[in-house]
């Protein structure tokens, strides 16, 4: 029986649509969230804590070590470098490339703020550049560096130094550069 008034059409579409209401179950969601979600949240902020925490301490370095002990880079300039110093991050294992020559300052084409003098002649220069120790105390000097290669565009060799050993001070340098 199809209703034939408008006001009947729309009582009959009212009540057809109460009635399949009635049949489908309600969902009713929260808005807040969920102890899972929380979890997670807290994980991710944590992980980002200790992470910044051991990367500023991976920055700091700058200690050196000695026969006498442990001293600052500021300790070491006021009372001056010996043979055998090691200056920078201490754990051997977390620089795998190195090189050794005499310190020079001055880089290439902007490229690194001093380089290494080594056998061979200009070709063999190692460009470096360093945020974790001052290359300028070990100017002159034949060292050893560790660090970590990087992407040059005129530098044959661009190292990030992270550990400088002292070898001999007060170098000759292996050859005369122009």
């Amino acid at each position: 029986m199809e209703p034939n008034s408008p006001n009947q059409q729309i009582e009959f579409k009212a009540k057809k649509l109460l009635h399949s209401l009635d049949e489908k179950p309600v969902e009713i969601r929260s808005s807040s969230p969920s102890g899972k979600t929380v979890l997670i949240i807290v994980l991710l902020i944590l992980a980002g804590v200790v992470s910044g925490y051991g990367i500023a301490k991976f920055r700091r370095g700058g200690n050196i070590i000695s026969g006498q002990g442990l001293k600052s880079t500021q300790e070491a300039a006021q009372s001056g470098i010996k043979v055998g110093d090691i200056v920078g991050v201490q754990d051997e294992s977390t620089f795998k490339d190195s090189a050794e020559g005499v310190l020079t300052e001055g880089g290439v084409s902007g490229e690194g703020s001093h380089h290494l003098l080594r056998e061979g002649g200009p070709s063999q220069n190692v460009y470096l550049t360093s945020s974790i120790v001052d290359l300028n105390l070990f100017t002159g000097h034949k060292i050893k560096v560790f660090g970590e290669t990087f992407a040059a565009q005129k530098a044959g060799w661009l190292m990030d130094v992270g550990r400088v050993k002292v070898l001999e001070l007060n170098s000759a340098p292996p050859f005369e550069e122009e």
